[in-house]
This record gives C-alpha cells, structure tokens and sequence, in this order.
C-alpha cells in the first residue's frame, strides 16, 4: 500500500489541470530541497501562509548537476525529494523540472502567489514578470534559520577528514 503523500506527486503533464483544481490564491515555489533541514521547512510554511493551496517544483537530478552545487550532487534522487516534501503538511502538490529554471511550471500551474528564499531579489525570480502579468504577487521571504545543504555537507565532510 502506498503512503498517501504520493497522491500528491503530479506528473508536469498533468500540472495545469491539478493545480486549476487546487484551493487559491494558489502559492508556488521551487528548488533542489535536497537534504532537507529546519531552514527548508520554515521556509515552505511561510510561503504557504501567502496563500491557499501550495505548489512545489522540484529541479530534476540532471537540473541539480547543472545548478554547479558539485559533482556528487543532489544526494537524494527526484523521487525521495518529492517523496519527503510531499509528505509535508504545507505542501499540496509537488512536481519537477528538467530545464535549468521552472519557468513552464509556473507557466502551467499559474499561481497567484510566487516565492523565493530570501537569496533571492524580486527581479530576480524567474517567472516574477509572468505572475504579475496576470495579476498577481512575487515575494522574497528572509530565511529565518541560516542553514544550506551545502553547507551541512561541508561539516560532514570536514569531520570524515578529521578522521
């Protein structure tokens, strides 16, 4: 039997008709979310705070490789990372991207609501001239909590050398 959070996994061919059907303003928001840590988790439950339904894309491996974040990278494949975002209460939908931004599933899913991490400046944000096109609002929330799986992977790896 499966766990039920896959029920929120959602194919891109099937994007644009799951996410009409979600409840809205309907938030969207993208990334690796690799190993995932508080600064993950606070993060998604303000961005689904904007809204009514959330969203996310996940970059595909082969997006990940392309990102620069190293050779070993992601850690997790596509479908773990789906499988434990989507097993968050905060998440209503989660899906991928191949290309090296999520612009086609913003495009598809046409959220209300586009959001960023703090790293990122609103005119910045792929997608942001799309999403206020048709009305609505891109937001860049702070990071409450200063961590990245960069940068745990760089502990990790600093106390395997000291060993």
């Amino acid at each position: 039997m499966r766990p039920t959070f896959e029920s929120k996994f959602c194919p891109p061919a099937e994007l644009a008709a799951r996410a009409k059907a979600l409840a809205h303003p309907l938030v969207f928001t993208n990334g690796v979310f690799d190993i995932l840590h508080r600064g993950h988790v606070t993060y998604l439950a303000e961005a689904r705070a904007l809204g009514a339904a959330m969203v996310v894309a996940l970059n595909s491996d082969a997006s990940v490789k392309r990102l620069g974040k190293g050779d070993d990278r992601p850690i997790n494949t596509l479908e773990d990372r789906m499988a434990v975002i989507a097993a968050l209460e905060c998440v209503d939908l989660v899906t991928w991207f191949e290309e090296d931004t999520p612009l086609n599933r913003i495009l598809e899913a046409r959220p209300e609501v586009l959001v960023k991490g703090g790293d990122w400046s609103i005119d910045k944000i792929v997608g942001a001239a799309e999403v206020k096109g048709w009305g609505g609002s891109v937001h860049s929330i702070v990071f409450q909590h200063e961590r990245s799986t960069t940068a745990t992977l760089a502990k990790i790896r600093a106390q395997q050398d000291q060993s």
